[in-house]
C-alpha cells in the first residue's frame, strides 16, 4: 500500500510540475504545498531535476520551430540572421538578474519555501497578475534591450517559492507594451536558460552529494519517476499550448483569483 502511495505521489507532483511551470500560478510554489498535502518528506532533487527537464523539453517541442529558426539564424549573414543573432542575445541578457540572484542566494531562497512563505508570495502574484490585466500600455512594438533587462529581473524576482515566473515574466511585458503574442513567446523561451542551467546545478549537487545518490537499486522509485516524468512532459505540452492560446486572447484574473485563494487556504494551513 505504501508503495503504490508513492508511486500515486510522484504522478501527482508531476501532473502538477508540469500543469504550472507555464499557467501563472508558480510550480515551486505548488510543489511545497503539494508535497506537504501528501505529507512526503523533504523534496526529492533527483525527481525535481528530472521533471524539470521533461517541462524545458516540453517547452521545446512547442517552440521546436522558433528555436530551429533561432538557431539557424545566428549563422546567417542576412538580415533575417542579424535579427535572430539579436533576439539570442535578448533571451541571454534576460537570463542574467535570474542566474545572479539565484547562485548568490541559493541556500536563502530554498530556506524559504514553507506553506505560509508560498501562500504570501501566491497572494504577490495575484497582485501582479491583476495589475497586469487592469493596467492598459500602449502597445509599444516587440521586445527590446530595455525590456529584456526589466523582464529579466521579473523572472529573477519568481526564484522565489510562490512567485509565478510565466505571471511574471508576461506581467512584465504586458505592463511595458509588449504585444501579447511576443510577450508569450518571449516568456516561454526565455525559461529555457534558466530553467537549464537549474537542473545541471541540480545534477552537480546529486553528483557530489553522497546522500542524494541512493545506494540500493532497489530503493530506487523507478516506477514512480518514470510516471511523474511522463506526467510532467505531457501535462507540460497541454499547458504551455493553452497558455500561448490564453494569453493571446483571454484575460488572465481568473488565475489571479485563483492564486489569491489558494494563497490565503496555505496561510490558514
Amino acid at each position: 500500500m505504501d508503495h503504490l502511495w508513492e508511486i500515486f505521489s510522484y504522478l501527482i507532483l508531476g501532473l502538477i510540475q508540469g500543469l504550472t511551470e507555464f499557467l501563472p500560478v508558480s510550480s515551486s510554489g505548488h510543489l511545497t504545498l503539494g508535497t506537504a498535502i501528501l505529507q512526503l518528506p523533504e523534496e526529492d532533487l533527483t525527481f525535481s531535476v528530472l521533471v524539470h527537464g521533461a517541462t524545458a523539453l516540453s517547452t521545446i517541442v512547442v517552440f521546436r520551430e522558433d528555436l530551429l529558426h533561432l538557431i539557424t539564424g545566428v549563422f546567417k549573414k542576412n538580415e533575417a540572421g542579424e535579427k535572430a543573432r539579436k533576439y539570442v542575445g535578448l533571451i541571454v541578457l534576460s537570463a542574467i538578474p535570474a542566474a545572479i540572484i539565484g547562485l548568490s542566494f541559493k541556500d536563502q531562497i530554498e530556506g524559504l519555501a514553507s506553506s505560509s512563505f508560498v501562500g504570501a508570495m501566491l497572494i504577490v502574484t495575484a497582485a501582479i497578475l491583476a495589475i497586469s490585466q487592469k493596467v492598459k500600455s500602449k502597445p509599444r512594438g516587440s521586445v527590446g534591450v530595455g525590456a529584456s533587462i526589466v523582464i529579466g529581473f521579473a523572472q529573477a524576482g519568481a526564484i522565489l517559492p510562490g512567485i509565478s515566473r510565466s505571471g511574471s515574466t508576461i506581467g512584465a511585458a504586458l505592463l511595458l507594451g509588449i504585444s501579447r503574442t511576443d510577450a508569450a513567446r518571449f516568456s516561454f523561451l526565455m525559461a529555457l536558460p534558466p530553467i537549464i542551467g537549474a537542473n545541471l546545478l541540480e545534477i552537480k549537487e546529486i553528483l557530489g552529494n553522497d546522500t542524494a545518490i541512493v545506494d540500493s537499486p532497489i530503493s530506487v522509485p523507478y516506477v514512480g519517476y518514470t510516471l511523474g516524468v511522463i506526467a510532467a512532459f505531457i501535462a507540460g505540452l497541454a499547458a504551455c499550448k493553452w497558455m500561448i492560446k490564453l494569453v493571446k486572447g483571454t484575460n488572465l484574473m481568473w488565475f489571479a483569483v485563483y492564486c489569491f485563494v489558494v494563497g490565503v487556504i496555505a496561510l490558514i494551513m
